[in-house]
């Protein structure tokens, strides 16, 4: 998909953060968007901000938890709009807990937002996109903790869903190619969302409930020189590698290095110890 414009897109995660700044990025764009988030009144004055703006957007509710709320989004998205061939994956819900310290709804509750529910909002809306035969195109919001696992301490549920996610996206684009539906998947590498202040609002009764107050986050968690980009800075970064068809948009080119030295060095490492052990079994055996 290289023209999105006079196309249909829901964002998921819409009301708030990366989801807010990428939703009237796709609608300054000629893009009409459906805003949807598990905080209504966030989806809310987030369409009325693009329609007050000269865009068309809606807001709809939805839990991503939960398969019946992702339907029930969608019906209402494509009546409103009419058929959806950009589908934005990008509610999320973070923590930094030791997972030692993490109860059972705890790490069911990250797993479930950041994994399932991406995995479930494709679902729903995939059969539809191959069904026009008409293309389309999907971004995931993953992460650098999950490009990077290693990156961020006391991550280890949010890193696993987050590259659990870009493990789907990257085995989704063989499957798609045939249809012509394009996938990106943008791994934020410090964006200032609010995610850390609003995170347990909209925690789920069946996850534990809303918490109490803002995410504890440990002292030295990750590099003091991170420098965290806005939402508005980053949006345009992620349409670019919509409209050029990229599967994979980072936001920090400097995090290169740590990709390399956390990453890159060790699965090298561990290819090179099965070369030398093929080697030394060879030569035991003959």
């Amino acid at each position: 998909m290289t023209d999105i414009r006079g196309r249909n897109a829901v964002v998921t995660g819409g009301g708030s953060g990366i989801g807010m700044a990428l939703a009237k990025a796709l609608a300054k764009d000629g893009v009409a968007v459906a805003v949807a988030d598990i905080i209504l009144p966030n989806a809310e004055k987030v369409a009325a901000e693009i329609c007050a703006d000269g865009g068309n957007a809606i807001a709809v509710h939805c839990d991503v938890c939960e398969r019946e709320s992702i339907e029930s989004m969608k019906q209402e998205a494509q009546r409103a709009l009419g058929p959806i061939s950009l589908l934005v994956a990008n509610a999320g819900a973070t923590c930094f807990e030791r997972l030692t310290d993490m109860s059972n709804a705890d790490v069911d509750w990250i797993i479930h937002v950041n994994l399932m529910g991406t995995a479930q909002t494709i679902q729903a809306f995939l059969p539809d996109m191959i069904a026009r035969g008409q293309g389309g195109h999907i971004v995931a919001t993953a992460s650098t903790a999950g490009l990077i696992p290693g990156w961020v301490p006391y991550h280890a549920p949010y890193s696993a869903a987050k590259l659990g996610t870009i493990g789907m996206m990257l085995n989704l684009a063989i499957e798609l190619k045939e249809h012509q539906i394009g996938t990106t998947i943008y791994c934020p590498g410090g964006v200032a969302t609010g995610m850390k202040d609003n995170n347990e609002r909209y925690r789920p009764n069946r996850f534990g409930g809303p918490g109490p107050g803002p995410v504890r986050v440990p002292k030295d968690w990750i590099s003091q020189n991170l420098v965290f980009l806005s939402p508005e800075a980053v949006a345009p970064m992620v349409l670019r590698g919509v409209k050029n068809n990229r599967r994979l948009v980072i936001d920090h080119s400097d995090q290169r290095q740590a990709w390399v030295e956390t990453y890159q060095n060790l699965v090298l490492e561990a290819f090179d110890d099965a070369l030398e052990y093929e080697k030394s079994s060879a030569t035991a055996a003959s």
